[in-house]
């Protein structure tokens, strides 16, 4: 039984993660007795032919070997797409939806709905889906996906429905090939998982052992963290009232900033060079961060050549900062998570910002295109440092001259973003697929 899927699939460019509320699932679909493929194979071997790691995903085997690796953790009980471009051969896009609740049907719908929108938006015509979970939950999602996606003309290669070590085809009815009692499968010693793992693939038990990974620390650290955040907002106070007795009067606002921008950029040189920094520097930082220049100017240095230390840097101060300090690192961590092409994290980082601050303009708008199912190509950095500069610098000398005139000062400017990032191609939208409330931490989750 060997999907029409592309031979050798390179690790996704794009995982994105999406979660709807839950719905009331049918009887699983029952597909054309036409509808047959060859032999069902175990898997090849990784193919390391091309440049960076290949691993085939030629069999349902091999599918659900690769899932977990793809996500990061355990799928649970999910709904799955992948969206293969075939040309090239690779995975363009994962998209991983909690199932519905089986007794609210009309969710599977939208659930469908918006993952086949997605796919269509970033042109894919060939997926592979994968509900996880009971007959009567994953089936009511399968149908329905097969159904929109044959009317928005994407091909579904593979659908199948697995729990407890087996899986079940939902586009195959023969028995030789798919008994009725399911067929058994191993996601850990497939050839494809060990070649992820080897990679330095890690994957953890579930979603919520990932957003553990930026909660906030507790204990020692923690209370030490408070220590020092206080420290750092009496001592920025105090340096701006000895300036202003001195006779060089200074905002606590922009004098932060512009010890803020310095403090960054060390920060930013010793994590590329495999350091760290202690609890002291680390609440200066997060006290810097919050002011948005600081923030677009470390937004504006995030060179995806330097992702991985960027991501520790990111994510040591999103753990440290105390309740309101954390949205500026958590939306750091995002952007550099939706860079690498790890959905998942950038959306538990954006769970953990909105938490902090629910209106964070930068999380916000990375949401909107995480949402849209925008690549991590499209992460990219419209302005260098220079010209973050020079727009605050412009920004504050309007100020200035306002000020001079007269005019109503502004020490703390409403949040605004110089560093930006584009659109989602084509104007897609996210579709709402959950219960009225916070939009949450995928494409289309709206309570925690």
């Amino acid at each position: 039984m060997t999907p029409n899927l592309p031979a050798g699939a390179k690790r996704p460019q794009q995982a994105a993660e999406r979660a709807a509320a839950s719905p009331r699932p049918k009887a699983a679909p029952r597909r054309p007795a036409g509808q047959r493929r060859a032999a069902r194979g175990t898997g090849a071997a990784p193919d390391t032919s091309a440049p960076g790691l290949r691993v085939r995903i030629s069999s349902p085997a091999s599918i659900l070997a690769v899932i977990p690796g793809l996500l990061g953790f355990d799928p649970g009980h999910s709904f799955v797409v992948i969206g293969a471009e075939v040309a090239r051969r690779e995975v363009r896009l994962t998209l991983r939806y909690d199932l519905p609740d089986p007794g609210t049907p009309r969710l599977a719908g939208i659930l469908a709905e918006e993952a086949v929108s997605l796919l269509s938006a970033q042109g894919v015509s060939t997926a592979v889906a994968v509900g996880y979970g009971a007959d009567g939950a994953v089936s009511p999602v399968a149908a329905a996906f097969l159904d929109r996606a044959a009317a928005a003309g994407i091909t579904v290669a593979e659908l199948l429905r697995a729990e407890d070590s087996r899986y079940w085809s939902y586009v195959c009815d023969d028995p030789g090939c798919c008994p009725p009692a399911g067929t058994p499968f191993d996601d850990t010693g497939h050839p494809a998982a060990r070649a992820l793992r080897a990679a330095g693939g890690q994957v953890l038990p579930s979603r919520e052992d990932l957003a553990a990974t930026v909660a906030p620390a507790g204990g020692q650290p923690g209370r030490a963290m408070r220590r020092a955040t206080r420290q750092a907002l009496a001592s920025i106070a105090g340096c701006a009232a000895r300036m202003s007795h001195a006779g060089v009067p200074v905002s606590t606002r922009r004098l932060t900033a512009v010890l803020g921008q310095l403090a960054v950029r060390e920060a930013i040189r010793r994590y590329r060079a495999g350091e760290a920094v202690d609890p002291e520097d680390a609440a200066w930082l997060t006290v810097a961060l919050r002011q948005v220049r600081v923030r677009d100017d470390a937004w504006a240095r995030m060179d995806p050549e330097h992702r991985d230390a960027h991501q520790r840097l990111w994510t040591d101060l999103t753990r440290l900062a105390r309740p309101g300090y954390a949205a500026a690192p958590a939306a750091l961590l995002a952007f550099v998570a939706w860079q690498a092409g790890n959905g998942a994290l950038a959306n538990v980082a954006l769970d953990r910002a909105l938490a902090d601050n629910p209106r964070y303009s930068m999380a916000l708008l990375l949401r909107e295109a995480l949402d849209a199912g925008a690549p991590p190509a499209m992460a990219r950095l419209p302005m260098t440092p220079e010209e973050v500069a020079a727009a605050y610098d412009a920004a504050e000398a309007a100020e200035d001259a306002t000020a001079a005139l007269g005019g109503p000062g502004r020490d703390r400017p409403a949040e605004r973003s110089t560093a930006g990032i584009a659109a989602p191609a084509g104007g897609a939208a996210p579709v709402p697929a959950g219960e009225v409330g916070r939009k949450q931490s995928h494409a289309t989750r709206y309570t925690a």
